[in-house]
């Protein structure tokens, strides 16, 4: 049934002839030693560096991202959203669901032609779109 010199789980055993040496496993990586990866640039020094890294880089002024000033101070607080803090926008959108489309124009109409706080314009958006898939139901009938 089975043929000889064939393993039954078809697995080659490799094993070393007794007067070759056994080859010496690596040494195990340790925690938080970086291995430099061969084809990939290393990084280098900024020009005019010298000696070593100082302890607090913000000593010769660094920012988090170059070019941009930090904002120090007492942070700006917005007011509260009206309608529970969602929003007139989503307020209507999901009013619309409820009361025949019609916030959803009413939404549009503020979107386009109106001044509003920038955090509710998602919402004036969403009932923008919601107009326009209900009006284009309307004309092809899809509606009954």
């Amino acid at each position: 049934m089975s043929e000889p010199g064939k393993d039954n789980n078809n697995q080659h055993q490799y094993q070393h002839h007794p007067d070759q040496p056994q080859p010496s496993p690596a040494p195990p990586h340790q925690y938080g030693t970086f291995q430099p990866v061969i084809g990939f640039p290393q990084p280098v020094p900024p020009p005019g560096a010298h000696g070593g890294p100082s302890v607090d880089p913000y000593v010769h002024g660094y920012q988090a991202v170059a070019g941009y000033a930090v904002a120090e101070g007492r942070p700006v607080r917005e007011p509260r959203l009206p309608c529970c803090g969602i929003g007139i926008g989503w307020f209507l959108f999901i009013l619309g669901f409820f009361v025949a489309a019609i916030p959803w124009y009413l939404g549009a109409f503020i979107l386009l032609f109106a001044q509003y706080d920038n955090r509710e314009k998602p919402g004036y958006v969403a009932c923008l779109i919601a107009a326009i898939i209900g009006t284009i139901a309307v004309i092809f009938g899809v509606t009954s």
